[in-house]
């Protein structure tokens, strides 16, 4: 979904525009936008991003050039109606040019329409919710291959007036590895494996009993080293 009947200037990409863009959970899906932003940097050197996401999220950015964190306390001082105003004036006192809205929620909904209201352009993702819904109602399922979560995200940059190609992405340089974690597999030759079994809602969550035979499993194969990540 995108705000309609707004003119986007192609010369944004050559002087270098200032995007706010908005992705204030959930982890997967804040991660999910990193490649994307990586991929607009190396492609638009000359414009800047405003990421308001939540401050745990922050440190998934590190390294992207001209992007700025903004903290969304949505807990706190942004809580409501009238922290979601205090919120709006705050990025706007930041000279924001276009909006990126890519999570399409209540909260992203509102700062939208501020903007929208003093002439900002916006372009919001669209979550093929519809779609998703013939797939994975009980009958008469709609077998329609789905885009993904990214191709989304790049939708709403395209919109925008900056077409992107994962071709351009840059990769980060590799993080050194913690020395606790270097002192329990500094001898091991084996294959690292990471596994997040838990999610915040149960139905993301491979159910507790199968992942307990996976996990039995590949501890019987002596050439994986497994790691568990998360907690509940």
């Amino acid at each position: 979904m995108s705000t309609a009947h707004q003119h986007i200037p192609n010369e944004n990409r050559e002087k270098g525009a200032h995007i706010l863009a908005i992705r204030l959970s959930a982890m997967g899906d804040v991660a999910m936008t990193v490649p994307v932003i990586r991929t607009f940097m190396a492609m638009y050197p000359n414009c800047r991003i405003t990421f308001l996401t939540r401050p745990f999220f922050a440190p998934m950015f590190k390294g992207i050039p001209n992007i700025e964190i903004y903290e969304a306390d949505i807990n706190g001082e942004h809580n409501g109606v009238m922290g979601l105003g205090r919120l709006a004036r705050e990025l706007r006192n930041h000279e924001i040019e276009m909006v990126a809205d890519l999570h399409n929620v209540l909260r992203s909904n509102v700062l939208k329409s501020v903007f929208y209201f003093f002439g900002i352009p916006v372009k919001q993702i669209d979550k093929g919710r519809a779609d998703k819904k013939k797939l994975t109602r009980e009958d008469h399922k709609v077998f329609k291959e789905l885009k993904s979560t990214h191709q989304r995200y790049v939708d709403v940059f395209t919109a925008l007036g900056f077409p992107l190609d994962f071709n351009k992405h840059i990769f980060p340089e590799k993080q050194q590895i913690p020395s606790k974690i270097h002192e329990i597999v500094a001898h091991s030759s084996k294959k690292w494996l990471g596994i997040a079994p838990f999610a915040q809602h149960s139905s993301k969550a491979y159910p507790a009993d199968l992942m307990e035979e996976v996990l039995k499993k590949l501890n019987k194969q002596d050439n994986i080293q497994v790691f568990l990540f998360g907690g509940g």
